[in-house]
């Protein structure tokens, strides 16, 4: 049993959320500690192979999760500093200023956050500078109003991706260069400055970055933050429990288990969980004690539930001009994300996708048989391909939640088809126009490979909600600063305090959330 010094922050997870995190505390002087459950992803070949990292998944955590009906499944969760944005696409999205409110859906309702996207919009462009996100504000007619312009200027197209976003404008839409969190350039030793191009910066949509360019928690955040010294990093540091005080007011310590087998104990002042939504939602159950017999800051009853994961598509068009576009990850459409002409409830938004390549594309060859014309063998194909993600708003429902056997292992109930009517129409939105976007008309094919093959439940990359906050504590666990309600030094800084989850990749407002928390925490920490 290893006993540690105590600190003042405890920082389960080094992601989004938590490597924000730390990086907001790390100059205050305060002595943080991050845990984080694996170590430092290798840099290696193996990086940029599409075999190696879409089919074989060789990155992903050797686990397997059940599902409702108690079938074992792999979820797409990757343990390593920098947690999931490792392999996130970088695409750094804020949440509309309607998806702060109550937003009616043709399947339900979108329920409202205890706080407005005004009051987190400071936070939003501070959190875009810190991860160097290239875009250009203004574009989109969606967005909100901000207050600072990013700092960077968007990705330019390229020839054909501009062909598009030219197509689409004279379809009367309003495509806009997508907000991605990349570093074009690189110095002698890999690192990134802002002087030349990355060299791959085609290897950044679910890849790790073999150069350092992806705006990762690890690059940006946590290797900083360790450059102070108040701020220690335990990698291999598995938390399996946190341990109150006996009238369960104050998380007094920190269970981890430790690569050599050995456990580890940790008291601080304040803990903050951010192991993503399920992991964290398990901790909470995991911890349950005389004081909180249903898991710690269970009270409500809602921890583990309103589990959500987007509604997602990955398609793939095949263009009838070559598309040698090496970075497709620039464009994005948001016309019908609140509503169409033909449809009153919102659709969700459509933005590029990675480009393909011919091993991905062998991958999918079984299920895409008889789908293409012979003539057109797989490695044309990928010649032409132009990837989409379509992205709709899955709707928290109480049934969709994670629990524990008695073994500790995870299950995980999900209705995959909850809130699919406005995704559907999108897609047929997409595919309408195929012809006026110069595609061949009657190709527009599952992409699976970017969804965890084919198995919806096992696309864990945008998981979210299971911690929810609120001002009312009989239907949330959190309260507005992301506190739990019945505990007095128990933090989430993570996706999990999400009510709702928009149709935009959620980084940015984990991001975003946790530099707002870190300033609430310092002015605790300075009283």
């Amino acid at each position: 049993m290893t006993e540690s010094p105590h600190y003042d922050v405890i920082v389960i997870g080094t992601g989004a959320g938590g490597g924000t995190l730390a990086h907001r505390l790390a100059p205050t002087g305060h002595r943080v500690l991050l845990l984080e459950r694996g170590g430092y992803l290798p840099r290696e070949r193996d990086n940029w192979d599409s075999t190696a990292v879409f089919v074989k998944g060789k990155y992903r955590a050797p686990e397997f999760w059940y599902d409702k009906y108690g079938n074992t499944f792999p979820p797409e969760v990757n343990y390593y500093v920098g947690g999931n944005t490792k392999f996130y696409g970088a695409a750094l999205f804020r949440l509309r200023p309607q998806d702060f409110g109550i937003l009616r859906h043709h399947d339900g309702e979108s329920p409202a956050w205890p706080l407005s996207y005004e009051d987190l919009e400071p936070y939003y462009t501070q959190a875009e500078h810190l991860y160097l996100v290239h875009g250009r504000h203004g574009e989109d007619p969606t967005e909100g109003v901000v207050s600072g312009q990013y700092l960077h200027p968007p990705v330019e197209h390229e020839p054909r991706i501009q062909q598009l976003s030219d197509d689409l404008e004279k379809q009367g839409l309003h495509p806009f260069h997508l907000p991605i969190g990349v570093n074009l350039s690189q110095d002698r030793d890999g690192r990134a400055t802002h002087s030349s191009v990355c060299i791959r910066c085609d290897r950044v949509d679910g890849f790790p970055c073999l150069v350092r360019g992806k705006s990762d928690a690890q690059v940006i955040c946590v290797e900083p933050a360790l450059e102070h010294p108040n701020v220690d990093l335990i990698t291999n540091a598995r938390v399996t429990r946190l341990e109150t005080d006996p009238t369960g007011r104050t998380v007094t310590t920190v269970v981890a288990e430790l690569d050599d087998g050995t456990q580890a104990r940790f008291s601080s002042h304040l803990v903050a969980v951010a192991c993503g939504a399920v992991n964290t939602a398990a901790l909470l159950l995991a911890s349950a004690g005389d004081r909180h017999p249903d898991g710690l800051a269970n009270g409500s009853g809602v921890v583990g539930r309103h589990y959500m994961r987007h509604n997602n598509l990955a398609l793939m068009a095949v263009s009838k001009e070559p598309n040698d576009t090496r970075f497709q990850k620039t464009l994005a459409l948001h016309d019908w994300y609140l509503g169409a002409d033909d449809w009153e409830y919102p659709l969700g938004g459509i933005q590029m996708l990675g480009k393909s390549d011919a091993e991905q594309i062998h991958g999918e060859a079984p299920r895409w048989a008889g789908a293409v014309t012979p003539d057109m063998p797989f490695e044309v194909l990928a010649h032409h391909a132009v990837d989409f993600w379509l992205c709709g708003e899955d709707l928290p429902d109480p049934g969709n939640r994670v629990t524990l056997d008695r073994d500790g292992a995870i299950h995980l109930a999900l209705d995959e088809k909850n809130n699919i009517t406005g995704l559907n129409r999108l897609r047929h939105k997409l595919q309408s126009m195929l012809g006026r976007l110069g595609m061949h008309e009657h190709h527009l094919l599952p992409h699976s490979i970017y969804l965890h093959k084919g198995m919806p439940i096992g696309a864990t990359a945008h998981q979210a909600g299971t911690v929810r906050f609120g001002n009312d504590p009989t239907s949330s666990a959190l309260d507005a600063n992301c506190k739990a309600h019945e505990l007095d030094n128990l933090y989430v800084v993570d996706t999990s305090f999400f009510p709702s989850i928009g149709a935009v990749n959620p980084s940015l407002t984990a991001m975003a959330n946790a530099l707002r928390v870190g300033d609430h925490m310092t002015e605790r920490l300075r009283g």
